[in-house]
């Protein structure tokens, strides 16, 4: 990194943080702290909505992701329009109706105390799990690939995060994610012009979309039925829509976002917001993947893009082995690039020999992979411990391999943008739900607003010291963006299940639901662990088990009516 860049890099975080701190000081009360005052505007509920979910491992996992395999990836996310229809109609006029804090506190005007207790701790310990892995994703590849110390990047980015969130509450944290989407489209939109311009003169954009669909990186829709499969249109839009339901619908980190709104209808114009723009925001994620993909069509790319794993292997017994490979994988990629030179000017060929290139292309392409496959072997026999996986790696190593001075300081701070805006809403959330749901009700429910107001505070720092020392903990799954997916299903469809027999099945009463949730935890992650089926199937299994269980039960179980405080 050039000094252009760390000025970029430093300026930027440094305003964000600044921004935040100064435009969200002077919080007089819990409903400030937590609801931002109810000053957001449907805009700012989007955008926040938005920059929550979209995390540093969104923008350094999903274009490896779309590398690796293709744009089927956005399959994922065609259940949330759907998700933000129902949320917009059912969750969010119940929330606003009750004037709640959390939406945790609903279960108790509608079950009881236990049940609101258990489904707020359930989400702490998903929300907490995913708050160091935002931290732990970025600061790891980051510190792989530019030699930074992780755990100095860790605390750094927790300590930023924890500076203004402490500081402002829920207003800080909208204010600072509208400055953190604008940074991030700026970079993205910049680095998809860019690989367009490195690409060969004779390849323009409906070219490289041809060479990409050679190689299957544009199959973007699967309607087969085989559970194998993680990623399908039907486990997008059934799997994808009880996640988006239970995620935008039940998780405070979002919860709160609408909850700032100025009135019902800003609200819920934020989520359609959301609804519009989230699935071409991470299908244009991905389109960059792919992109990227294209450009090592014409550029070497190299056999792993970790360079720790890299470093780790040369330096063991099979160095000599990894460099013959390595010989015989540039081989392969000199005579791909001279067939995707031509594929790309295949308007000028006879159909018959466009499809002799497609086929050369394909075949090239599968000795690649066995190359990288047979790498990873290598890697992991010389060293155990090792990062194989180098999925996350991908992006990263392209920017700073090819991206001009001060874009990739201005991309770096794209990552760390992210990685700070999803923890600081994890964070805001944490201590809302710990201070509200668990300190306020349980604990200490007879002390003044200001008391909650420093409680919600220190409850902000506990969580952002916790993430930190998760982060630090923490060890690179196979995919991050698909470990944080994986935490979430293996907890969601059961808090979306209790919240769905709460809204629309008033025969089930507090004992039954409350017994139903446990041996529903129980059996999702005992199916989890099993393998039994891919991962986003949870989400339903897990919704339609605790339903099913707790109506089972209330049959055996009697539970009195009880007239419940809802005012908090």
């Amino acid at each position: 990194m050039e000094i252009i860049d760390w000025i970029v890099l430093s300026g930027t975080l440094a305003f964000i943080v600044i921004y935040g701190v100064y435009k969200s000081r002077g919080s007089k009360n819990v409903h400030d702290y937590i609801r931002g005052g109810n000053e957001a505007q449907w805009w700012t509920v989007g955008l926040s909505v938005m920059a929550t979910q979209a995390s540093a491992i969104t923008f350094l996992s999903t274009p490896g992701q779309a590398f690796h395999d293709g744009m089927g990836f956005v399959q994922f996310y065609f259940g949330l329009p759907i998700a933000m229809v129902i949320i917009c109609l059912v969750f969010i006029p119940i929330y606003h109706r009750l004037k709640v804090f959390t939406a945790y506190e609903y279960l108790e005007t509608r079950f009881d105390r236990k049940t609101r207790t258990l489904t707020a701790l359930l989400f702490l310990i998903q929300r907490g799990l995913a708050a160091g892995i935002t931290i732990f994703a970025p600061a790891i590849i980051l510190s792989a690939v530019l030699g930074w110390n992780l755990n100095g990047l860790t605390i750094l980015i927790g300590v930023l995060v924890i500076i203004y969130t402490v500081s402002g509450g829920t207003k800080a944290v909208n204010v600072t994610q509208k400055q953190q989407m604008a940074v991030i489209f700026t970079g993205m939109i910049a680095t998809f012009l860019i690989i367009l311009n490195y690409l060969p003169e004779d390849i323009n954009f409906s070219n490289a979309l041809e060479i990409a669909g050679a190689s299957g990186k544009m199959d973007v829709l699967d309607f087969s039925f085989d559970l194998e499969n993680r990623y399908t249109v039907w486990t997008g839009v059934i799997g994808g829509t009880f996640l988006a339901l239970s995620y935008f619908g039940t998780d405070q980190s979002q919860v709160q976002r609408y909850l700032s709104g100025r009135s019902l209808r800003e609200s819920q114009m934020g989520m359609i917001m959301n609804g519009f723009l989230k699935v071409p925001m991470q299908f244009f994620i991905l389109l960059v993947g792919v992109m990227v993909f294209v450009f090592y069509q014409f550029n070497t790319a190299p056999l792993n893009f970790n360079p720790a794993a890299t470093k780790s292997v040369m330096e063991s017994e099979y160095s000599e082995e990894y460099r013959e490979l390595e010989d015989n994988y540039n081989k392969i990629q000199e005579e791909k690039q001279q067939l995707s030179l031509q594929f790309g000017e295949s308007q000028e060929l006879s159909s018959a020999e466009k499809t002799r290139l497609k086929e050369a292309i394909v075949n090239l392409n599968l000795a690649e992979a066995n190359a990288r496959e047979l790498g990873r072997e290598f890697i992991q026999a010389g060293d155990k411990d090792a990062e194989t996986n180098d999925k996350d790696y991908v992006f990263i190593h392209f920017i700073l391999n090819n991206l001009p001075r001060g874009l990739i300081g201005l991309l770096l701070a794209v990552i760390l943008s992210a990685a700070m805006s999803s923890t600081a809403s994890e964070l805001n959330a944490l201590a809302s739900t710990t201070a509200i749901d668990i300190y306020r009700r349980g604990i200490k429910a007879d002390r003044s607003e200001m008391h909650f107001l420093n409680a919600s505070k220190w409850f902000t720092l506990l969580w952002g010291l916790i993430a930190i020392t998760f982060a630090s903990l923490a060890s690179l799954f196979d995919n991050l963006i698909q470990l944080v997916n994986i935490i979430g299903s293996i907890f969601y469809g059961n808090v979306l299940g209790i919240f769905l027999l709460a809204f629309f099945v008033k025969t089930v009463r507090s004992n039954s639901v409350f017994i139903a949730a446990i041996i529903t935890q129980i059996a999702i992650i005992a199916l989890y662990f099993l393998d039994a089926m891919p991962y986003l199937w949870l989400n339903l299994v897990g919704c339609l088990l605790v339903m099913g269980i707790a109506l089972i039960l209330e049959t055996f179980i009697k539970t009195p009516f009880e007239k419940h405080d809802s005012n908090e």
